[in-house]
């Protein structure tokens, strides 16, 4: 009967001549893709010839004691010292469990050769010093990570390239596929109806509610943000209100200072407040309904959501999702810098623009039911026409001069940005947008749906424009159709509200 040491010695010399020439074995690269054979057969060829360099490499020397004959044969890939004073059966015991973690094949059986005779030496073996038993010389231990460094460099290199392609591809309208979701109502013509009277001189919108337009993202350092909306409702006897939020904070930091405002109108006016958020801050409405439904619900008419990312917004998400473009050029540090450092903002006021973070914030504080919505998404022009359009984002002041001081207008291309974002999003994703957000992520399950024809991007909404085409209506008289339509939604759901109740 063999001792129990050499035993286990010769197992482990034979499984490795049963499994053969490492870079051969199919078995042993895993599948990295399945569903797609070439790609597959693509990875396992470089898997085995990755393998096959790092063994070159990685092979080091092997120091022997003098009356060992056969040990300039080995060639090892990893050394492990044992400490001294354990017996060549706890190596060969450490070796077995080194092969098992390297997921070679166990079933191999043991050869028949004597304790006397030394073992056939293969690639990777265990081998323990000849040497002076009274010097208790460690042992060396070969690992038998064979291919496995090499595949998992290149399946995490598919990986990163696979997620650098596809982007937000899967993210982009998910609310839409989600299982649970409130279908949503087309109201474009009516809202087309509306805007056509208030261009001929007909306005609905009844002075019995306070309006409060919440503006968005760098609203901040957009002096005109609003501004002629604000002015046009003054003008017709209406409240209206801006929301003065830090634009770059949180949407949960905003949604209690609007919480606030809405209370604070609330009890100084009396009347209810019918809210109209646009871009980022209409998601900031929509989480304070959502978190303080309990105690808004009877000071809040309705909401309207213009060009808001619901759902979240792709540029936000390959901005800062890992193997994006941030990580290519920069841009995320760029956009820290920006954000946390010159504007003194927080930069979680877009990373709660990303899909993962939009998806985590819904799941737990849905918009409830009752509350009437209305939102609004438009797509950008892209035609060389829109390259020439300058935004009105500001007043300069001039030095008195004859007596009153003169103001200049301050332009910008915003209309050239916007173009050139929407045209990236088409192409890349083949999403038709305003320049930030797409049609799909600006659609709130549940709400009226207003998808107007006219090209206007992102910035149209809050920015006048210096060759604006007024015929169809100017930003205040579209926000205006939006609440007039956002009135006679809320009426239509109190009715049904009252007939579920009899």
């Amino acid at each position: 009967m063999m001792p129990a040491g050499s035993s286990k010695r010769e197992e482990s010399s034979t499984l490795l001549a049963a499994q053969g020439d490492g870079l051969t074995n199919d078995g042993f690269i895993p599948q990295l893709f399945t569903s797609v054979p070439a790609l597959n057969e693509a990875v396992s060829y470089l898997a085995q010839t990755t393998s096959y360099l790092t063994g070159c490499f990685s092979d080091s020397s092997v120091e022997h004691s003098p009356g060992n004959l056969v040990a300039s044969d080995i060639h090892a890939q990893e050394l492990v010292t044992f400490p001294s004073g354990e017996t060549r059966s706890s190596s060969a015991t450490a070796s077995e469990e080194i092969y098992c973690n390297g997921n070679l094949p166990q079933n191999a059986e043991s050869s028949n050769t004597t304790t006397s005779e030394p073992p056939h030496v293969h690639d990777e073996i265990t081998r323990t010093s000849e040497g002076d038993s009274s010097q208790n010389a460690g042992a060396l231990v070969v690992s038998t990570y064979n291919g496995q460094s090499g595949t998992s460099i290149f399946q995490s290199l598919i990986e990163r390239a696979r997620r650098t392609v596809r982007g937000s591809a899967d993210d982009i309208g998910w609310l839409q596929r989600a299982p649970g979701m409130p279908p949503v109502e087309d109201g474009t013509d009516k809202f087309t109806e509306i805007l056509n009277n208030i261009r001929h001189g007909i306005h609905k919108l009844p002075n019995s509610m306070v309006y409060l337009l919440i503006p968005g993202l760098f609203s901040n350092h957009g002096p005109l943000y609003f501004v002629n909306t604000k002015v046009s409702f003054s003008k017709m006897g209406l409240t209206c209100h801006i929301a003065k939020i830090h634009s770059e904070a949180s949407v949960e930091k905003n949604a209690r200072e609007i919480k606030e405002y809405i209370e604070e109108i609330y009890w100084g006016s009396k009347k209810r407040v019918l809210l109209l958020g646009h871009s980022k801050g209409g998601v900031d409405a929509a989480a304070a309904l959502s978190l303080y439904w309990s105690d808004l619900k009877d000071k809040v008419a309705g909401l309207a959501l213009a060009q808001s990312p619901y759902g979240g917004s792709p540029i936000a998400s390959d901005l800062l999702r890992e193997g994006q473009l941030g990580d290519y050029v920069n841009l995320r540090k760029l956009m820290e810098i920006l954000i946390c450092k010159v504007i003194k903002g927080d930069m979680r006021a877009l990373e709660d623009l990303t899909y993962e973070k939009r998806r985590e914030f819904l799941k737990e504080h849905p918009l409830p039911r009752e509350v009437p919505i209305v939102s609004l998404h438009t797509e950008a022009g892209i035609s060389p026409a829109v390259l020439a359009t300058l935004s009105h984002v500001a007043h300069a002041e001039l030095p008195v001069v004859a007596g009153e001081p003169t103001k200049l207008p301050v332009v910008m291309p915003l209309g050239a940005v916007m173009a050139a974002c929407a045209q990236l999003l088409q192409v890349r994703y083949g999403e038709k947008s305003d320049g930030l957000v797409t049609c799909r992520d600006a659609e709130v399950p549940g709400s009226v749906v207003v998808r107007p024809k006219r090209k206007l991007d992102h910035a149209w909404m809050v920015y006048s424009s210096i060759n604006d085409d007024f015929t169809e209506g100017d930003a205040a008289q579209v926000c205006e159709a939006l609440l007039t339509l956002l009135v006679e939604v809320g009426q239509k759901k109190r009715h049904e509200l009252a007939m579920k109740d009899e």
